[in-house]
């Protein structure tokens, strides 16, 4: 393993603490349960369901439709409900799937994490839902299934969407940029102490546009497992986190085999550039300047150099937060390019 790649690791480590706020500290002492409150339901009118792989379950999420299959695959470290939002806005003009990679949320914390079997993962997942060919969305490390599911099983890909996810992770310049992260990754003790604490944090460091909270409640709900005495812990172990990372930045994309048409959305930065601390901020604007406008440019061209007329467009928001803030005009592109005929 290159020393590039295990620093990205420890990185990555610092960086799940900060998605699931990792408690690393000992409990106090005589720890008390919070009171109970009412309980939480998640309000999206989706069902749920299993499919079934040699190394345990993948969950999903069924908004149902009965238009053309549509599977929406995250990101690196989070769950299918980062869709909840997304999905009212296509209009209902799809059969929408969405399930929890392998490793994330209530699916098999199993390994291996190579493309190769989360394709199959896939794969299971249509086939559990008697789904022969669908549309396929993924956002950020999503993008290296859609690809290789393309590429390998085009008989049964439509279009494929990048939403945030038209890079190749494994090209070093995202190393390099990753590794030069000037965020400040670590939460505060205060933030680990209870879902509320969390859930403030979050919202706080990854998600300061979004004025409506309940917009992110079931995703924010499904990055943490809360325990008896109410601190928040992650869903994702760090060594799994790790593992997940590795196969990212060690799998490179072919998307020269990819014939299926393409729509690739760009978010406009990679962090939030206008609130905070401004001090924080010049820092960010600075790495955003130095390291990602130049991958994702790179990146843009290399795309539309090897995927034969993809369209790209840019979209407001952040990594995080653009299928938010941005919902509608992603929305629209989505449903205007997978609608036009071949």
């Amino acid at each position: 393993m290159s020393d590039s790649i295990e620093r990205g690791i420890r990185l990555c480590l610092a960086v799940a603490s900060t998605l699931a706020a990792t408690a690393c500290g000992k409990a106090p002492d005589q720890a008390q349960a919070p009171p109970a409150g009412p309980a939480w339901t998640d309000p999206a009118p989706h069902t749920e369901g299993f499919g079934a792989t040699a190394t345990g379950p993948l969950h999903y999420l069924d908004w149902g439709g009965t238009g053309p299959n549509l599977i929406l695959i995250h990101g690196l470290g989070d769950n299918p409900h980062a869709f909840d939002d997304l999905v009212p806005a296509l209009g209902g003009k799809f059969r929408v799937v969405a399930y929890a990679r392998r490793g994330h949320g209530r699916s098999t914390k199993q390994g291996p994490y190579d493309t190769a079997t989360l394709v199959a993962d896939l794969t299971t997942v249509m086939d559990s839902l008697k789904i022969e060919s669908a549309h396929l969305a993924g956002w950020s490390m999503g993008g290296n299934e859609i690809t290789a599911m393309a590429g390998t099983h085009p008989g049964r890909v439509g279009k494929i969407v990048y939403l945030d996810a038209g890079y190749d992770w494994a090209d070093p310049t995202f190393a390099a940029a990753f590794n030069e992260t000037p965020a400040d990754i670590n939460p505060p003790e205060a933030a680990r102490a209870s879902l509320d604490a969390f859930r403030d944090w979050q919202r706080t460091v990854w998600f300061p546009g979004v004025a409506d909270g309940s917009r992110l409640e079931a995703y924010i709900r499904g990055l943490v497992e809360v325990q008896p005495d109410g601190r928040a812990l992650p869903a994702i172990h760090d060594t799994v986190m790790a593992k997940l990372y590795e196969a990212l930045v060690t799998s490179p994309r072919d998307y020269p085999k990819v014939k299926a048409p393409a729509l690739s959305i760009y978010a406009t930065t990679f962090f939030d550039l206008e609130r905070g601390d401004s001090a924080q901020r010049a820092k960010m604007a600075a790495w955003e300047e130095k390291h990602v406008a130049t991958f994702r440019a790179r990146s843009k061209a290399r795309i539309v150099k090897e995927l034969a007329g993809v369209d790209t467009i840019s979209v407001p928001g952040t990594h995080m937060d653009f299928l938010v803030n941005g919902r509608d005009q992603v929305a629209a592109a989505m449903a205007a390019f997978l609608s036009r005929p071949r």
